[in-house]
């Protein structure tokens, strides 16, 4: 029999915090404002990787070469006004509180900028519940790559974890670091293709995932449809 998790790691941005669209909006403004020609939709697709590999995965590694930093700094810069209108999804601050009740250990496992990840704790409002986290500054390689789901699981001591999130870069990062991953569709991927990437199991909501903790993540891999 497979063991029992012990830690439940947790996306942030698109799981917890609805930022998908403003991440793409960010990202096509940036590539925009430096003259490289990327259509939204493919930003879209690559939402959930660090940003240390998006811009290869959407324009190439000439423009990675060439242009990958100043990228980077231009995304901040157009994501800053963005902020402000980002909210956590419905049940969010609910599934977490769920999470430490049932008795797991408990890390958000982002990828995302720290300072950003701190405004979206201030988003969650938990109160006194102390939260560990981290951000793209913890590794060298972000998703898809394994290394970040290692640094959550270490932080807190766990021994075997699922991963929450939200596309299939999560999902693939969690099947490198063979660890098994349910996700929300609230990043816009189809739950085909999370299923394919490697998720256990595909929820419309994160109310429907803290109906179903006691039970996760065993079992064959489905999609729970919304009733």
């Amino acid at each position: 029999m497979t063991p029992r998790h012990d830690t439940v790691l947790l996306d942030v941005d698109g799981t917890l915090v609805d930022t998908t669209y403003h991440h793409a909006l960010a990202w096509a403004r940036a590539f925009r404002s430096l003259h490289v020609d990327v259509p939204l939709w493919e930003v879209h697709r690559a939402i959930g990787m660090g940003g240390d590999k998006l811009v290869a995965q959407v324009a190439g590694e000439e423009v990675e070469d060439k242009l990958g930093d100043e990228l980077r700094k231009e995304w901040k810069v157009q994501y800053g006004p963005l902020i402000d209108e980002v909210v956590p999804f419905e049940g969010a601050r609910e599934l977490l509180t769920e999470v430490r009740r049932l008795g797991w250990r408990m890390t958000l496992a982002s990828s995302g900028d720290p300072d950003h990840v701190r405004h979206y704790l201030g988003l969650l409002d938990l109160g006194e519940q102390e939260v560990e986290w981290t951000s793209a500054e913890d590794v060298s390689s972000t998703k898809p790559a394994p290394d970040l789901l290692q640094v959550a699981l270490d932080r807190v001591g766990g021994d075997r974890a699922v991963l929450i999130g939200d596309s299939t870069w999560d999902c693939r990062a969690a099947v490198r670091a063979d660890l098994p991953c349910v996700t929300v569709r609230t990043g816009g991927f189809g739950a085909a293709e999370l299923l394919e990437a490697g998720a256990r199991r595909v929820f419309d909501s994160l109310l429907e995932v803290r109906a179903a903790l006691p039970e996760l993540p065993f079992g064959r891999p489905h999609f729970q449809p919304a009733e």
